[in-house]
């Protein structure tokens, strides 16, 4: 799977061929060896041969050298396909001028490895055509009261809305001062929230999964973005969100701050426990061990998140701000400025985590180095993977406690063992999930206003955007930060913050404005988005989500298996949405 085969014919006379290769997703790297090549056999006419397997995910560089004073016979960039078979023919073109060819033959052609993806899509289309179908049945009038009484959906609603704490569309009268704001409508929850998450979920179940083990379904190996790395930042974006409407709900409705923060403490601390004692861990390896247990973690970061998150908006929240009561020099900023304390404070945390990246002195390493090491940047620092932030995580943790596979190890060949979930890369996603919380703040302060809401969305959308333009100078690799999801740099928190308001604004024009889409199916695992998480790790290799494959080196397997997986929970938590069954921490 991901391999062609090279077969190089070597026609020179006394001259050995050193055939070398460098990937297209390696910035700066040395050239790998890949095998030598003897001389032909002049007398037998026989050229000399080797057989090497080559990457078909990226775009490769060969290069072949000959052994006599180690020149460059030809340079060749070339994407193979997968399962091809390719002859690669080196020869004399002229004996007087000694001009060396090179040319590239298919003996087989490659296989389309991305028709299973095709397939599926299509499958799922056809799904989804019959569930609109179905949807067009529901506005008979015997066809949808036969099936409103058998589902009574206005029961679940009102479990939902009641024992969630969940962000409001409208409130009782009773609950503030101002009419403009809160109506004497019964309590309805945001379903495009629900919807973005567990969009956000159901793509990180997927890629968790394997995602069809195509490679961008999978961790960019360094600086760049794949569709697994759209997600968890999303997801820390949308806690943020729900942040702000769950503590202004439980506030408005007599709760003391002091017990708000006793519950904020409380999720945190499991949170933290549950990624640490039961998703980390590989039981499968034997029992838990404290010598090479992971401390970060995808849930450890978000329990901590939550709790810096969560603490800061509870400190500095002020009353009368969200209702429109307190006097604003601007109303343009009415949802920033009476938070302004927050602001300096994350401020401060993001000047932190500057300094530590690009000041601290690192052993053996250049100082503010962002790079993967490895053979990156031409081999010279092959042990500072990740630079201050790996460094910190070594430092303060022990290497033995922190991912001991990270992404570049593919493509970089690293050593080091790096974690992306780190302790400096925390800082940044505080900063996402803060952003989120000001999205919460514009549903708060502009209730039922559609256009002020989606225009805000819009425009901090922009504003990101032009941040990330920025930092990165609109590219990959050449920019002052880069965007890289292993250091959570601050470049990607704002470009993952740009795509996450727009698609906040899209969502929640379909779902709350226009009512075109319910949000299924991903609303349902957005209900349940703690279990489906755990339950999607801790049932990862258990049958039915995981069985024996007949081809392991097909994508189409791979695929067929981690969609059914997928789609399971999504079966899983509509059901349980449907039995008014909601884990909530």
């Amino acid at each position: 799977m991901d391999q062609a085969l090279l077969l190089v014919c070597n026609e020179l006379p006394a001259q050995d061929l050193r055939l070398a290769a460098l990937s297209g997703a390696c910035h700066q790297c040395l050239y790998q060896f890949l095998a030598f090549i003897p001389p032909s056999n002049g007398s037998l006419r026989k050229p000399g041969t080797a057989a090497v397997m080559v990457d078909t995910q990226h775009p490769l560089t060969l290069l072949l050298n000959s052994s006599v004073g180690d020149r460059e016979l030809c340079k060749i960039q070339y994407h193979f396909g997968e399962f091809g078979n390719y002859s690669l023919v080196v020869k004399t073109l002229s004996s007087s001028t000694k001009t060396v060819s090179c040319d590239l033959v298919i003996n087989e052609g490659p296989i389309n490895s991305y028709l299973p993806i095709l397939f599926a899509f299509l499958v799922y289309m056809g799904i989804l055509a019959i569930l609109i179908v179905g949807h067009l049945f529901m506005k008979i009038d015997p066809v949808r009261n036969w099936v409103y009484k058998k589902l009574n959906p206005r029961e679940t609603d009102r479990l939902i809305n009641s024992e969630l704490g969940s962000p409001n569309t409208t409130d009782s009268a009773s609950s503030g001062p101002t009419p403009r704001l809160w109506g004497t409508a019964s309590r309805q929850r945001l379903r495009s929230l629900d919807t973005f998450r567990g969009l956000s979920l159901i793509i990180m179940v997927f890629v968790n999964y394997g995602g069809g083990k195509y490679w961008f379904f999978k961790h960019e190996s360094w600086n760049g973005l794949t569709v697994a790395d759209l997600v968890f930042p999303w997801f820390v974006f949308i806690m943020g969100t729900s942040i702000s409407l769950s503590l202004s709900s439980m506030l408005r409705w007599g709760s003391s701050k002091q017990k708000v923060l006793g519950k904020i403490l409380w999720r945190s601390f499991l949170l933290i426990m549950l990624g640490i004692i039961v998703v980390n861990p590989n039981y499968c390896l034997g029992p838990l061990s404290w010598d090479n247990l992971r401390i970060p973690g995808v849930l450890q970061r978000l329990g901590f998140t939550y709790l810096v998150v969560a603490a800061l908006e509870l400190l500095f929240t002020r009353a009368g701000a969200e209702t429109g009561t307190l006097e604003m020099p601007c109303l343009a900023l009415q949802d920033i400025l009476p938070y302004w304390p927050q602001w300096i404070f994350i401020l401060m945390l993001e000047v932190i985590w500057l300094c530590l990246t690009f000041l601290l002195p690192v052993p053996g390493c250049p100082r503010g180095y962002l790079g993967p090491g490895g053979i990156g940047d031409f081999g010279n620092y092959p042990n500072c993977t990740g630079g201050a932030a790996g460094y910190i995580d070594r430092l303060l943790l022990g290497e033995k406690h922190i991912y001991q596979h990270p992404s570049s190890s593919v493509i970089y060949q690293t050593t080091m063992p790096y974690d992306p979930e780190g302790i400096l890369g925390t800082i940044n996603t505080i900063f996402m999930a803060f952003l989120g919380l000001q999205a919460g703040k514009i549903i708060l302060f502009y209730k039922d206003q559609h256009k002020q809401i989606m225009s805000r969305f819009f425009i901090w959308s922009i504003v990101m955007g032009i941040i990330s333009a920025i930092l990165t100078k609109c590219s990959k690799e050449e920019g002052f930060i880069p965007i890289n999801k292993n250091l959570w740099s601050i470049s990607y928190v704002t470009t993952m913050s740009c795509f996450a308001f727009i698609l906040l604004l899209l969502i929640y024009y379909l779902v709350d404005v226009k009512r075109l889409w319910s949000g299924a199916p991903f609303f349902y695992p957005g209900m349940n988005s703690i279990l489906v998480y755990i339950g999607h790790e801790v049932f990862e290799n258990y049958f039915p989500f995981k069985w024996k494959m007949q081809d392991s080196q097909s994508h189409a397997e791979h695929l067929t298996q981690n969609l059914t997986a997928t789609t399971l929970w999504v079966i899983i938590s509509y059901l349980l949405y449907r039995r008014r069954i909601f884990w909530k921490i």
